[in-house]
């Protein structure tokens, strides 16, 4: 998932992004309400992560615009304020979860999953195919004609995006936007390596090559 973090602490937000990073997130941060909500509104994002009292435009206020906006983007509101009112203020807001501190990392990782789940609706996809090879959303799991496949956070997110655009050319900026953080270098061979890692974990062993590299173009999950 692509997902924005507003945070102003250090090192909470040191914490969520090592964290959401190592589970293969790519994941902006603002420590910022009016640069969070500048964000927001001009990227496409999975899903938002918002302290209530950021400074400049605290976390309810960013929530109300957005909705006011149009839009939708998934949100969990982070807090030292554990009252009821408080909770009902951040979801009448129009935040979809409310999350208060101290809390299990673990936890945020399954309400995060729950609400870009609602969003999508009920018929949200938890499951991708391509010919043989089998992407289970929920599990985390990856086979290949029944062979179980062990992927690493950002290999499994790469695999992700690809087989979400199988049988299209997915460009080098594309996978870079969300895959990894937007901000790395165009020229970096970051792409190169885990697409080399990602084709011998999948395609050493059988005829069928799915992985494709399109010469000055980008990659291609072949069906």
């Amino acid at each position: 998932m692509k997902i924005l973090l507003i945070e102003d602490d250090k090192e909470s937000a040191k914490y969520l992004l090592k964290g959401l990073r190592e589970q293969g997130h790519v994941v902006d941060h603002s420590a910022t309400g009016k640069d969070g909500l500048f964000m927001a509104a001009s990227e496409k994002y999975d899903a938002m992560i918002v302290d209530r009292m950021v400074p400049e435009v605290d976390g309810l206020t960013i929530i109300q615009t957005l909705r006011a906006s149009g839009n939708e983007t998934p949100a969990i509101v982070l807090t030292a304020l554990d009252k009821v009112d408080e909770r009902v203020k951040g979801l009448k807001a129009g935040a979809d979860d409310y999350l208060a501190k101290p809390y299990s990392f673990t936890e945020l990782l399954a309400r995060l999953e729950a609400i870009t789940r609602r969003k999508a609706g009920e018929k949200a996809v938890t499951r991708l195919t391509c010919g043989d090879l089998e992407m289970d959303l929920l599990t985390r799991t990856v086979k290949r004609a029944g062979k179980l496949i062990d992927l690493q956070a950002r290999e499994f997110a790469l695999l992700e995006y690809l087989m979400r655009h199988s049988g299209t050319v997915v460009t080098r900026t594309m996978l870079l936007e969300h895959v990894w953080d937007y901000n790395f270098d165009p020229q970096t061979n970051v792409i190169d390596v885990h697409i080399s890692r990602l084709r011998h974990k999948i395609d050493k062993g059988f005829e069928k090559s799915l992985i494709q590299t399109l010469r000055g173009a980008g990659y291609k999950l072949a069906l």
